[in-house]
């Protein structure tokens, strides 16, 4: 089936999203560009070889899969309970809205939600897509489970209960990085840190409690 137009998005998270990519992208090219210097300053202070073996180190430390992400988000809203269901089973979730506010299309195939994302100045692009199920437990609460795919291979997996508490929605949340990363990373994941509760917030979301873990 052929994909709809692009998604309207929440324009107060995408506010946010912009803030946190007008900052991801000098940093990235920072830690790349950290990695030219000290190539360049071995091969200045000795020779090519040692030039050439710092350069492979610092390759197979940035890339090899030693961290892995997961963590719970307690999350909660004025909003009632079929309207979270709504939107956490949308083409844009509230939980992933620094994914879907960076892409520059957000499409629809079936039900499977697509990022398409560019960068290093459009030459390269990633397509991110979030499939998603829902279930209800035994007492009521309902489960929304989205599957998230880069480019066709596993990335995270986020579950979220959905439950209504004292005129108020409560919202469960748990997630788990379906890969691991290298410690190139490590940059991206801090200043993501910074703008997760605050694109939540923007969406009418209170972040009660976060538990996050990125490492070995």
């Amino acid at each position: 089936m052929p994909s709809t137009n692009d998604t309207e998005r929440p324009q107060e998270a995408l506010d946010v999203a912009k803030q946190y990519l007008r900052r991801e992208r000098p940093l990235s090219a920072l830690v790349v560009a950290l990695a030219v210097s000290v190539f360049s300053g071995t091969y200045l202070a000795t020779s090519l070889l040692p030039a050439v073996v710092v350069a492979a180190i610092l390759l197979v430390a940035a890339r090899a899969p030693v961290l892995q992400s997961s963590g719970t988000i307690r999350l909660r809203t004025d909003a009632d309970p079929e309207t979270v269901v709504a939107e956490f089973t949308g083409p844009t979730p509230p939980v992933l809205a620094l994914q879907w506010g960076v892409a520059s299309e957000v499409t629809t195939e079936d039900d499977t939600a697509i990022y398409s994302v560019s960068y290093l100045f459009g030459l390269r692009s990633v397509e991110v897509a979030v499939d998603t199920h829902t279930d209800t437990t035994a007492s009521g609460e309902r489960l929304v489970e989205s599957e998230v795919t880069v480019n066709g291979q596993p990335w995270a997996t986020y579950t979220s209960t959905i439950r209504s508490t004292n005129e108020q929605t409560t919202i469960e949340v748990a997630y788990l990085s379906n890969r691991r990363f290298g410690l190139r990373r490590i940059p991206q994941e801090l200043l993501a840190k910074r703008y997760r509760d605050e694109v939540l917030t923007a969406q009418g979301y209170t972040v009660v409690e976060r538990d996050a873990h990125f490492g070995l």
